[in-house]
């Protein structure tokens, strides 16, 4: 018998598809009203199949239906994989398939597997089984999500093989006896089943994104409702991925408290969240830092406003450990200034600075030199450039690629001497470079006698060389510094001439700064779907914006979260954008457009817009960072 898509069966007889395929109902209005769905099939009309390749519908819900009398080894098969799609509280009807001690023993939370497309399951003959027959169940494998919810793109072949042994109960009936240890998913029913939310840990003084996934809904196994998912995540600590660089505020063992199943506001947009003794005696300093990770994860989950997190003692109690504002934690937070203006190398080589405003429909862009050294005459040419966080500083490449200088943008004076970078002090081929929010910045050297990453801490320092784990020779060709200073978006070369996009861990081991021992850990591909990257940013939380191509496809641009899934927002128009540079901190009262480089000179996205011509010509668009 040769394999068969569940997704490629819509044909197969109507009989079999009421007994064996899952329900799914659409919730319309804020009523949450149910108009199909129930445990047990209707009794006539057409019936749709499961379909990966359906799409995702996030007001669609599953419900599966039990295993009929008598049910074939293949209609266990296909009824168990659908019913692992459904939304049933502690996944009843799944645990239907599986033997008595399989039901008790499975774990769907421990880890989602995701297939790109739809699962294929064929028998495993040809081997000598007592037990029962054996069903070998395949596909192409995207990701996995790990026991913290963490997402992990898959790196390599991506095959997926699992194994499922039926055996006959004591009532005769064919049932599972080796499910898989998690969840297995097509991509589309991951995408209708979870979300993507950022925790929020510190790193130094800086809050830093964690992006895991929820479920959009209750959680069939904790029964816990979206909001509170994603607070038990945040408690129970980063991702292992950024945990070496990472703290979280809360004592170790810190748990919502027992029974808390649902989070919501008050009437003042106050999130109350109730905690174990754990966190009983902590001080006030360290309770609010607390309250402020809480505070930037519910929001991100939301997009709602929140105006205020109170943490309130376990047991009854009812009495409040700390509360923080949205205000209070903005500064505990450690965000970056919003940035005064944009940045980028005009026709002259001039480094210039602009304001665009998104409030105005009608407004004259007026490029200027930025003020300092750079624009004493005979001026200095610039090939690239980087801004520092607070506007004071700028780092800029020489038009030859040769140099790299950091140069104030306030006083006069000299142009400073260049910094020894690269074989014997001398590169050749620099990229341009990146500031983190401490003030140190970094650049990569491109020539091949000399290639590597660079660290000039506070800008002025002596250059380190910074040793890239996982690097084996390639070229960095572009880099970007996340502000928090945890992470670095690269974009390598690779032997066929395609860029792909990686981000890594900066490691400070000693926590105090010391450059010798600043390194980049545990690369790991930020864009997997794409086949060649041209540029990209850092956007605001914690995400990348992305311009590249899929195989087979035309020139996008993608916004993606670090763990490298992707999010549904994209940006239109993207063919002919060579660079992309986007605001380092978003500010719902003024927000920052999205700058490039296109055929057409210097352009900006205005917020539900078209792109708008800033600058004819000019090249190297940034922002501060």
């Amino acid at each position: 018998m040769d394999a068969e898509p569940l997704d490629a069966r819509a044909g197969r007889a109507r009989v079999r598809l009421r007994r064996l395929r899952t329900v799914r109902a659409w919730a319309f209005g804020t009523a949450g009203l149910l108009l199909a769905g129930c445990a047990s099939m209707p009794d006539s009309g057409d019936i749709r199949p499961v379909q990966a390749s359906q799409g995702v519908d996030s007001q669609v819900r599953v419900f599966g239906v039990p295993p009929a009398d008598k049910a074939s080894p293949a209609e266990i098969v296909d009824g168990f994989l659908e019913a692992m799609t459904s939304d049933d509280p502690q996944l009843e009807t799944a645990r239907k398939y599986l033997t008595e001690a399989a039901a008790k023993s499975w774990k769907p939370g421990s880890a989602v597997t995701v297939l790109s497309s739809g699962l294929n399951r064929v028998p495993n003959r040809g081997e000598k089984d007592p037990e029962g027959p054996r069903w070998k169940v395949t596909g192409k494998k995207l990701a996995t999500v790990d026991e913290h919810s963490a997402y992990q793109p898959e790196t390599g072949a991506g095959d997926y093989e699992e194994f499922l042994q039926l055996v006959r109960d004591k009532d005769e009936q064919w049932r599972i006896s080796t499910p898989p240890s998690g969840l297995v998913l097509s991509e589309s029913d991951f995408q209708r089943i979870y979300m993507p939310v950022n925790k929020y840990y510190f790193a130094g003084g800086s809050l830093v994104a964690d992006p895991v996934y929820v479920r959009q809904r209750t959680d069939p196994d904790s029964r816990m409702d979206p909001t509170t998912q994603t607070v038990q995540s945040l408690l129970a600590g980063p991702s292992r991925w950024l945990a070496p660089v990472v703290e979280s505020s809360f004592p170790t063992g810190t748990e919502l408290s027992p029974g808390t199943k649902s989070l919501s506001y008050d009437g003042q947009n106050t999130l109350r969240v109730p905690l174990n003794e754990k966190a009983e005696n902590v001080a006030q300093p360290q309770c609010k830092k607390m309250a402020t990770q809480l505070l930037y994860t519910v929001k991100d989950l939301t997009g709602s406003r929140l105006d205020q997190v109170e943490l309130v003692r376990a047991g009854g109690k009812s009495t409040s450990l700390c509360s923080v504002s949205e205000v209070n934690a903005a500064a505990i937070a450690g965000r970056p200034k919003i940035p005064e203006f944009q940045y980028f190398v005009d026709n002259e080589q001039r480094l210039v600075r602009m304001k665009l405003d998104t409030s105005s429909e009608e407004q004259q862009i007026r490029p200027e030199p930025v003020p300092g050294p750079l624009a004493t005459p005979p001026g200095f040419k610039v090939r690239s450039a980087a801004v520092s966080h607070d506007e004071r500083h700028a780092a800029v490449v020489s038009e030859d690629e040769h140099a790299l200088y950091v140069v104030p943008l306030v006083g006069g004076g000299p142009m400073p001497q260049p910094l020894p970078i690269g074989r014997g002090g001398k590169s050749a081929m620099l990229t341009a470079p990146s500031w983190d929010a401490s003030g140190d910045v970094w650049v990569a050297d491109r020539d091949p006698q000399s290639m590597g990453l660079w660290r000039v801490p506070g800008g002025a320092g002596t250059p380190e060389k910074v040793q890239v784990a996982g690097l084996d020779g390639r070229k960095i060709t572009s880099l970007k510094v996340s502000a928090d200073g945890a992470r670095i978006a690269l974009l390598v070369a690779e032997a066929d001439g395609n860029k792909i996009l990686y981000v890594g861990r900066i490691e400070r081991p000693d926590g105090k700064g010391d450059v010798s021992a600043v390194s980049v850990r545990e690369l790991r591909p930020a864009a997997p779907q794409m086949i060649d990257v041209t540029a990209m940013s850092w956007a605001p939380r914690g995400r990348l914006l992305v311009v590249g191509r899929e195989k087979g496809g035309v020139q996008q641009a993608r916004y993606m979260l670090a763990d490298g899934s992707m999010v549904a927002a994209s940006l239109p128009g993207a063919t002919g954008l060579s660079e992309v540079a986007v605001a380092a901190m978003e500010d719902e009262a003024k927000p920052k457009p999205v700058v490039a480089f296109s055929e057409d000179g210097i352009v900006w996205l205005p917020p539900g817009a078209q792109w708008r011509t800033a600058a004819l010509g000019g090249r190297a668009p940034v922002y501060p960072g």
